[in-house]
């Protein structure tokens, strides 16, 4: 792959004079019709130490309007990206729909950096490349622009490259003392990132290689690939798509939520046995610091199954200060601007805190699938890419319990006539909760499906009968202390 950027191309001062001119006003064009569009534009620049990614990062800024630009460069994790998994720095600066970023370094360095060193195998270096490869095609299908650069020096030209800027004492600080490491591992980077190249240029989000000797060359081919890609997005955006339409399917005769015992009931000593939990709960969850955790209670169910009495419940069994409740509800346009799970990310809780979600990621698969607020595409898809989201908080150390509350229509009826009846509860009740009701078998088998391909060892969901308050709560709480004893021993 590499070797045909060793060819030693370039580009004389007049030529790229002529061209860049030509080549400014073709980018600046495509950037601002993008901008009127649902499109970003994501722009990666990896590559050889001393190939210039920041020069072209620049380069950029200068070609292109920095009013809708962005440019991001990735150094070693802060605390603050220590503390959460890996891929939540990448998420946090993703440019909304219409804007760009330039990212210099990216999602590929660590697992780069990890296979020359030997702090991971070939196995452990496959799987993090296939984590990127789903990131990348996530971004590809919630209509990201992504331009993969990969700015390649020959080994000779590395080391000339940086012999030259040591010689100047303006630029000296440039190099290193890693820089110079890393070349001495030249031939192990170089076979390790061709792998790398090799694997994830794909269809949907190939890599240029460019050859970056010539300074000339370098920016005119990067410039020319950004703009090309722009362009070739903003044909097929004009295609219309499939339009979004209601999934009114209906649930089976026999599920896992119809196998419910509904007349569940806590009998005995209510206080006592809640009390018994609550304390569990209060033991463990303060561990979590010190054992290097975080923990996640996700909250789904059917309308009036009880959601915010359990949570208010288990947060008062939880440090205050190391917790807080996501009420989700209708996404903002500024989190519709962003790819679906955008929001969930930036929100992600730090090693000993806990985060309660009233509603959550599932809300594609639910609500979104019955009322046909996106297309089918968006919504089967959204299995495997909540499953990956998932896969990646637990790896990083986050304890995931999630639940879905269930009742009968009969309980759910009754429920919501007492809210109706009751002042301090009307505001729990609304227009669109009698419309949903409406749609019950709907709802159930969106359920139904969503709790069957999503339930996973690390993530595995808890089925609450709820039509006695008192058990669920418990069972919740119980459940929660359990996992908890499970994760910290």
């Amino acid at each position: 792959m590499f070797e045909s950027a060793e060819v030693g191309r370039s580009v004389d001062k007049k030529e790229y004079e002529k061209r860049v001119e030509a080549l400014r006003t073709r980018i600046l064009k495509a950037q601002h019709a993008l901008a009127d569009t649902h499109l970003r534009l994501v722009v990666l620049v990896g590559g050889v130490e001393g190939g210039g990614k920041t020069e072209v990062a620049r380069r950029f800024l200068d070609w292109m309007d920095p009013r809708g630009l962005q440019v991001e460069a990735y150094g070693d994790p802060s605390d603050e990206e220590n503390e959460r998994p890996e891929y939540w720095r990448y998420w946090r600066t993703l440019p909304a729909a219409g804007h760009g970023a330039i990212l210099v370094g990216s999602w590929y360095t660590r697992p780069i950096v990890a296979r020359v060193f030997k702090q991971i195998g070939s196995g452990g270096f496959d799987q993090a490349l296939d984590r990127a490869m789903a990131f990348e095609a996530m971004l590809v299908r919630e209509k990201t622009v992504l331009v993969k650069l990969w700015l390649h020096l020959s080994k000779k030209e590395q080391k000339r490259r940086f012999k030259e800027l040591e010689s100047d004492r303006d630029t000296a600080w440039r190099v290193t003392k890693q820089d110079w490491e890393f070349s001495k591992k030249y031939d192990r980077f170089r076979g390790t990132c061709e792998r790398a190249l090799s694997k994830t240029s794909v269809a949907e989000a190939p890599w240029t290689v460019i050859e970056a000797t010539d300074r000339r060359y370098r920016d005119l081919a990067a410039g020319e690939a950004v703009a090309a890609a722009i362009e070739t997005a903003l044909k097929k955006a004009a295609a219309t798509g499939p339009k979004p339409a209601p999934d009114r399917a209906k649930p089976p005769r026999v599920s896992i939520l119809s196998r419910l015992d509904l007349g569940m009931r806590l009998e005995g000593d209510h206080g006592k046995k809640f009390e018994k939990q609550q304390t569990r709960v209060a033991l463990l969850s303060r561990r979590l610091r010190k054992e290097g955790r975080s923990l996640i209670c996700a909250f789904e169910g059917v309308d009036a199954a009880g959601k915010g009495g359990s949570i208010r419940r288990l947060l008062a069994a939880i440090d205050v200060r190391n917790a807080r409740v996501m009420a989700v509800a209708a996404p903002t346009d500024e989190e519709r601007a962003h790819p679906y799970l955008w929001r969930f990310w930036r929100n992600l809780p730090r090693l000993g805190h806990a985060t309660i979600y009233d509603r959550t990621w599932y809300g594609r698969v639910l609500v979104e699938r019955v009322e046909g607020f996106c297309a089918k595409e968006d919504w089967t898809r959204a299995y495997a890419e909540i499953a990956a989201f998932e896969e990646e908080l637990t790896e990083s150390g986050v304890i995931v319990c999630k639940f879905w509350l269930q009742i009968s229509p009969e309980e759910q009826l009754r429920r919501f006539k007492d809210r109706v009846k009751t002042p301090f509860k009307q505001y729990k009740i609304t227009e669109d909760d009698w419309r949903n009701r409406k749609k019950w078998d709907a709802y159930q088998a969106a359920a139904v499906d969503m709790i069957e391909k999503t339930s996973t060892p690390d993530a595995p969901w808890t089925m609450i009968e709820a039509e006695d308050k008192r058990w669920a709560r418990y069972q919740v709480m119980k459940a929660v202390a359990d996992r908890l004893e499970e994760e910290l021993g």
